[in-house]
């Protein structure tokens, strides 16, 4: 009964997150974080295609768009942040300029499964 139950919510929380979607803005980090720990455990590094996120699930994928240009890249979570409430996402210094954001960008976000 008990497996049946965590594997019921494991189905669960797997659907929220390929339901995730929302817009907001976005913007980047970089050198300051370089090699500092990431809330994953890995190091950053501003040159991979990462990002922070407040609630998703470290190791997950996520589409980000810029709604400037509909340029996308794909990203991986691993970090929290970002820490102001003006942002959804704070992106690796390479994935926001793979995108076109130089500062702070309207951006797109949808998890991937």
């Amino acid at each position: 009964m008990i497996k049946a139950i965590l594997l019921c919510m494991t189905c669960f929380a797997s659907r929220e997150v390929m339901a995730y979607q929302a817009t907001g803005h976005a913007s980047w980090y970089g050198p300051g974080f370089e090699g500092r720990k990431t809330a994953s455990g890995e190091r950053f590094s501003r040159h991979a295609f990462t990002a922070a996120h407040k609630s998703l699930p470290l190791h997950s994928y996520v589409r980000v768009t810029n709604l400037a240009n509909n340029e996308s890249v794909v990203v991986k979570i691993n970090d929290r942040g970002p820490l102001s409430r003006r942002r959804v996402i704070d992106l690796s210094q390479a994935a926001a300029r793979a995108i076109g954001i130089h500062g702070v960008g309207k951006v797109e976000i949808t998890a991937l499964d």
